[in-house]
């Protein structure tokens, strides 16, 4: 491994198309409706190998897709994960990463774009 004196970034992006309804919430979002979300995640590392890559793209691909395909054309209020609460960008966003955390440690941040100009970012 080479260190470095720089942080490095890498983001992958996967869509899904999925239904939901805000529970708790007063107004249109209350009644059923419909995203295609995009989701992106980040990981960072310090170092790179000797490939020179700080965290491989595949690993993180890999990783969202298990989540996203599980999310995918399905009502998010009837998923298993999600019965009683209310799945905001916000609660999704933090979903997301703590599924696939265990399985990427450079995992620092997921966004959950509900349109193009609105998302939920989570982080800890």
């Amino acid at each position: 491994m080479i260190k470095t004196d720089i942080m490095f970034e890498v983001m992958v992006e996967k869509h899904f198309a999925s239904a939901h309804h805000l529970l708790n919430y007063k107004g249109k979002c209350e009644n059923p409706h419909g995203h295609n979300y995009v989701v992106q995640v980040w990981a960072k590392g310090e170092t790179l190998d000797k490939a020179n890559i700080a965290y491989d793209f595949s690993n993180l691909k890999d990783a969202l897709k298990v989540v996203v395909d599980d999310l995918d054309h399905c009502d998010l209020n009837e998923h298993r994960d999600f019965k009683g609460e209310s799945p905001s960008a916000e609660f999704i966003a933090r979903y997301i990463y703590q599924q696939i955390k265990p399985d990427v440690p450079g995992l620092f941040k997921t966004v959950v774009y509900e349109t193009p100009t609105q998302c939920a970012v989570y982080y800890e």
